[in-house]
């Protein structure tokens, strides 16, 4: 007898590509549910460094079109 996971996958995989990826979208985003306190501390504590940098002058901005300009760039080679 297949286990429960093994009925569902079986299922789900048997569906076209565009209701899996709605499927497989759905469950990352309640992965991301899960917040860890600690880290969003961390993260918030990381962005006012580096805001407090940005406005002390301590590192350079560039505009945000230059930046895609060059990623783009970059994944076309």
């Amino acid at each position: 007898m297949l286990s429960k996971i093994q009925e569902i996958e079986n299922e789900v995989l048997s569906l076209p590509p565009q209701e899996r990826a709605i499927i497989a979208e759905h469950i990352i985003r309640s992965l991301d549910d899960e917040e860890d306190p600690e880290v969003e501390r961390l993260w918030i504590a990381e962005a006012e460094r580096r805001y407090k940098e940005y406005k002390e002058g301590k590192v350079k901005s560039r505009p945000a079109s230059l930046v895609f300009k060059e990623a783009r760039s970059k994944l076309e080679n």
